[in-house]
């Protein structure tokens, strides 16, 4: 198109008009100068435009042109070239298009510089002062008025021109418009079939998809009702199980009630069987004068034995049937009540003979006896004479002699047997067997807690609870029943509490309360008796905490240090601080003094018949082992005075003359070595035992303890 090609020439116009090389500056505000005030020029017309006008329009100019006579055209353009025609007396350059000819001069050469020297001539006023001015009378003459005019109509016909340059630009302008929207419809076709296209597409992807989904799915169907088939075999298999462990444990029970009628028929019978035998055991009006005979004893045991059954019985009165371990402590309790029998009759059967040997030898043997008993003392006092002599020749041991370590060995393997026996349940981490544990320990340890000197009823009732215990039946401990069978280890476990309970009440109960020595005691010697394994477990750890009670004085071996050897002497020691010698020595004392109330003290309940399991003789064998072994300073006296004023008076009932010898070979040969090896500071046990002994070698008497318990206590 024309108008395209002049696209080039019209920019480099531009950019060579005032405006196009008007320079910016950012100081025209501050100076206050407007920002075109430099692109400004002052009209003019050039002096060619008359002939400019003449070969444009071939019919005479107006003469004149005048604000008043301007003849006003009825066309807008028209009428606007009058108004300016009549306003502005100096119209601007005509400005021609590059693609218009050029205009043609209707002026003669001389007319054109005429004109030309009156345009000079004429005098230019201002645009600002035009249009600031008020509506004024032209100064210019008619001639450069018919030029104004001429140069408007001039550029009213270049208006036109370019109108129709613009209608025909407007023309190609809807005909590219229309171009383009024939071509942007027909790519919106190619669009709307291309997406056609691409839904059918997806439509036939989703329709397989589905189509393989739906396959898929059959195919879980078919897996899940394969699996579901497995899982109905396995549950009726299941199921048929469960049907045959029902029936099972159906006919279990019927078993056991069967079995548990049969035990219970079997208690009733051993009950009837026990209380008949029970009635054997009283006396007859014939033995009411057999005063070598006593049925007490026997009588006490079966009282016993008749209560052990009936604690069993009612358990199947109320509906439960009898377990096989209660049948078996009840079978226990007839064959004892059988044996009890016999022995009562035997011994009723002895006792009438000995009942006639013994009036028909009564005088031979007196006769007898005093020559025994003069032979005896006559022995004793050599005896007596050459332990002196051998004493005074020899010097005395630094230990035990070699029997009594190994029984002290012994005692103390016997001891560490039990302990590893117990130990999956001693350290048991199982909530449930930790719970088993601590129900055992409070059933074993609670009622030697319990034991006090008020009166025989408690300590009765605490005996039967330990010997409940360790029998294997079940007790009731802090509202719960609990028994040693609950577990394997359960007797091991509570064997070896119970003996440490009671060494521990002598170290810490007698050592501040003397008299309660004797009820734990009785206690003690009643349960040694019926269970010897707990007598020796006791006594192993009475020897552990307190080795003068062996006696043995332990060496100190090689690579043994300072703090151990202190504990094995009996010392306490914690974060390698090792307790007063007062508090050890207080102690000492108090399992001394349990150890001594053992020995003399026994059970009256038991009826058993025979020697203490650990009587009087050990308390002999232990103070002459003592008197055999160097004094230690401050313990020796200790232990000596406590011993003697406990077990004193039982020693000199048993021995008599003998235990006078020994008191007197004390003072005379053992004290002074005791002094020998006590400092100053220590005489205060040492001053104790010397007036204890000198009171008794001058009474000949060593009075009972105070609180030893005698037959009226055990009737309360």
């Amino acid at each position: 198109m024309p108008s395209e090609n002049l696209r080039f020439e019209t920019l480099v116009a531009l950019k060579n008009s005032p405006k196009g090389q008007l320079k910016y500056s950012p100081d025209w505000l501050d100076k206050g100068e407007d920002v075109l005030a430099r692109c400004i020029e002052v009209s003019s017309l050039s002096p060619l435009s008359g002939q400019i006008l003449k070969r444009m329009s071939p019919r005479p100019l107006l003469k004149t042109c005048s604000l008043t006579s301007c003849v006003r055209d009825t066309s807008p353009g028209l009428s606007e070239d009058a108004a300016a025609c009549g306003s502005l007396p100096i119209s601007p350059r005509p400005v021609l298009s590059p693609s218009s000819p050029p205009p043609v001069s209707i002026f003669t050469e001389e007319e054109e510089e005429k004109k030309a020297e009156e345009i000079k001539d004429a005098p230019v006023v201002s645009p600002e002062a035009s249009v600031s001015s008020t509506p004024s009378i032209s100064v210019l003459s008619p001639r450069a008025t018919q030029m104004a005019g001429c140069i408007r109509m001039c550029e009213q016909k270049h208006k036109a021109r370019a109108k129709m340059e613009l209608s025909l630009r407007q023309e190609q302008q809807e005909r590219l418009v229309a171009t383009v929207a024939n071509r942007e419809s027909e790519q919106l076709k190619r669009f709307e079939e291309f997406m056609e296209l691409k839904q059918r597409q997806d439509y036939q992807s989703m329709r397989d998809m589905m189509e393989k989904e739906t396959q898929e799915s059959i195919g879980r169907q078919e897996k899940l009702r394969e699996e579901h088939r497995h899982r109905m075999k396995i549950l009726n298999l299941r199921l048929r199980e469960m049907e045959q462990q029902r029936l099972r444990e159906v006919e279990l029970e019927r078993q056991r009630q069967v079995e548990g009628r049969e035990r219970h028929r079997a208690i009733n019978a051993i009950q009837e069987e026990v209380l008949q035998l029970n009635q054997l055991l009283q006396p007859r009006p014939s033995t009411h004068t057999d005063s070598a005979l006593d049925h007490a004893p026997y009588i006490t045991r079966g009282n016993q034995l008749c209560s052990q059954v009936s604690e069993v019985v009612p358990a199947s009165a109320d509906g439960q049937f009898l377990s096989v371990e209660d049948l078996t402590v009840a079978e226990r309790a007839l064959q004892e009540m059988r044996s009890l029998v016999r022995g009562l009759q035997e011994e009723v059967t002895q006792a009438a003979e000995r009942k006639k040997r013994d009036q028909e030898e009564e005088e031979e043997e007196k006769k007898r006896q005093n020559e025994l008993k003069a032979q005896q003392e006559e022995q004793k006092k050599n005896a007596a004479r050459s332990t002196i002599e051998k004493t005074k020749r020899e010097g005395l041991q630094t230990g035990a002699d070699g029997s009594t370590l190994k029984w002290y060995n012994a005692l103390q393997d016997s001891a560490n047997q039990c302990a590893q026996a117990s130990e999956d349940l001693s350290k048991a981490k199982d909530t449930q067997m930790k719970k088993l544990k601590m129900e055992l320990q409070k059933a074993a340890t609670t009622p030697v807690s319990q034991i006090a000197n008020s009166s025989g009823s408690p300590l009765k009732e605490a005996f039967e609870k330990i010997d409940k215990l360790l029998s294997g039946r079940p007790v009731t401990s802090a509202g719960k029943s609990v028994s040693t069978s609950q577990h394997p280890q359960g007797l091991e476990f509570v064997s070896y509490r119970l003996a440490e309970k009671f060494v521990k009440q002598g170290e810490e109960e007698v050592a501040s309360n003397h008299s309660a020595a004797f009820p734990i005691a009785a206690v003690a010697s009643g349960i040694m008796e019926m269970h010897p394994k707990i007598g020796d477990l006791i006594l192993a750890h009475l020897h552990k905490k307190c080795p003068y009670a062996v006696p043995h004085y332990p060496p100190m071996e090689r690579g043994t240090s300072v703090e151990d050897y202190q504990r094995i002497l009996g010392y306490r020691v914690d974060d390698s601080k090792v307790e007063g010698q007062d508090s050890f020595l207080k102690r000492m004392s108090g399992m001394i003094r349990l150890y001594a109330a053992i020995i003399q003290m026994r059970w009256p309940y038991t009826g058993k018949q025979g020697p203490h399991p650990h009587g009087l003789s050990h308390g002999w064998r232990w103070l002459a082992q003592i008197l055999n072994m160097e004094p230690i300073a401050d313990i020796t006296a200790t232990i000596l005075f406590d011993f003697l004023e406990v077990c004193g008076n039982a020693l000199m009932k048993q021995y008599r003359g003998q235990f006078w010898k020994l008191i007197l070979l004390i003072i005379e040969e053992y004290f002074p070595r005791i002094e020998a090896v006590t400092s100053t500071g220590q005489m205060g046990s040492v001053t104790r035992l010397k007036q204890f002994l000198e009171t008794s070698l001058r009474t000949k008497q060593i009075s009972a303890p105070k609180s030893e318990l005698g037959s009226a206590f055990f009737r309360s």
